[in-house]
């Protein structure tokens, strides 16, 4: 009788103990994620820092050319046959809206892509040969000439294999890179999407952000529309 009023407290005493393991745990992990861009706001004067539902930030700061971002940071747990990812998303806004088309192309495509701007783009487009699995779409108004010139930056971007989509569009300019890749353990067996990652290294935004820039001039002639800066 002693033995199993024992063994009952040991099994409630241990079950009290995973559950708050598991409280102080969660917390822990949801900090660690708030502070994903705290050291890339640091680069930008008056960057400004907002949380999404999931708890990931969202930064927004202004350049020095009156351009602004928005970085947010996307958990893909919608994945076959492979790990979660986390995506790092950059859009670069426009002072004003261009007279441009939308161009865009997303390696290695699945059709599962959420987030994805390239998907809502209602025509397909050819892409010379890059060694990369892209899909290319865009719009009616997109000329010869545009569609080329977009698909030779294309070709320069996409030769890093952490970049899934770039998407040129007459408001702004839309950059998605890896961040990380979960954890194989956690995924494999809790199926749970964890990231080994503390921090989103500056040095990642800025260079997106020359990325974006880059891009945005390729088509840099077109002429300006008078519109307020708006989602990509």
């Amino acid at each position: 009788m002693i033995t199993t009023i024992a063994f009952s407290a040991f099994v409630a005493a241990s079950g009290i103990w995973m559950g708050t393991r598991a409280v102080q745990d969660h917390r822990i992990a949801m900090d660690e994620r708030r502070r994903l861009l705290d050291a890339a706001a640091q680069r930008f004067q008056g960057a400004h820092i907002t949380y999404g539902a999931d708890q990931f930030p969202i930064l927004a700061a202004k350049l020095g050319d009156g351009r602004q971002i928005r970085v947010d940071i996307v958990a893909d747990t919608m994945v076959c046959r492979r790990l979660p990812q986390l995506w790092l998303k950059l859009t670069l806004f426009e002072a004003a809206a261009c007279a441009r088309p939308k161009i865009g192309a997303l390696a290695r495509p699945t059709g599962a892509e959420f987030y994805s701007l390239v998907h809502g783009m209602p025509h397909l487009l050819t892409l010379p040969s890059t060694g990369v699995a892209l899909l290319m779409r865009g719009d009616a108004s997109a000329s010869c000439e545009q569609i080329e010139r977009a698909g030779a930056m294309f070709g320069t971007l996409f030769a890093d294999p952490t970049l899934k989509e770039a998407a040129i569009t007459p408001r702004g300019v839309r950059l998605v890179r890896q961040a990380a890749q979960g954890e194989r353990g956690a995924h494999l067996l809790l199926r749970q999407a964890r990231f080994a990652i503390t921090s989103i290294a500056p040095e990642v935004v800025l260079r997106m952000i020359a990325e974006a820039q880059s891009l945005s001039d390729c088509l840099a002639d077109a002429n300006p529309a008078l519109a307020a800066p708006a989602a990509a």
